[in-house]
């Protein structure tokens, strides 16, 4: 059996499931959006040279699999969907925090372009921000997924930039956006 099934030639994808639909779906989009994101992260964790963020960023890669998963099987398939559990979203909040705590990390807006690899998460980060727009978009559309797939990609978008943040302060790199007499909010970064 070949990969080109030609099934796709006119315009339609398949769900999980076997369900037909047009590949401009807002599901389709939604899902689409977190492979993407998927493969972003891949490549900001093969040029990462920090063990421990490329194990975090491995497992979340495995996890967004199932949040693909979630997004890709609707109510009528006969095949149940992949779960995304409080416990998913309490592993990054948890990761956050551990972040967080690190003396001396960036707590203000940051300029993305001071170091290859957390310029590669910055990358990421502004992928899954979309795949997380694209996500309620299509819930605001009528479509339904578990509310823990939202949650799960807004922490995720905050784990990302402060894996980011974490490589630069490793190298030693500011990247501080504003100067020190014009600070904002601390942790005013998401948008």
């Amino acid at each position: 059996m070949s990969i080109a099934t030609k099934r796709g030639d006119g315009g339609q994808t398949g769900l999980a499931g076997g369900i037909r639909v047009s590949k401009s779906d807002l599901r389709v989009e939604s899902y689409g959006s977190v492979d993407e994101l998927n493969t972003f992260l891949g490549f900001a964790r093969s040029i990462c040279q920090n063990k421990e963020i490329t194990e975090w960023t491995e497992e979340i890669q495995r996890t967004l699999f199932r949040v693909g998963s979630a997004l890709a099987t609707p109510p009528e398939s006969k095949k149940k969907p992949s779960v995304i559990s409080t416990e998913d979203v309490d592993k990054l909040t948890d990761l956050v925090h551990k972040i967080e705590a690190t003396e001396g990390i960036l707590a203000d807006w940051s300029l993305a372009g001071g170091h290859t690899e957390s310029a590669a998460y910055e990358v990421a980060r502004t992928v899954c921000r979309r795949a997380e727009r694209n996500a309620v978009r299509f819930v605001e559309n009528g479509g339904s997924v578990q509310p823990e797939v939202l949650a799960y990609l807004n922490r995720l978008s905050d784990v990302i930039w402060l894996f980011g943040r974490l490589i630069e302060f490793d190298a030693g790199i500011n990247s501080r956006l504003r100067d020190d007499g014009k600070a904002g909010p601390k942790w005013s970064r998401a948008w």
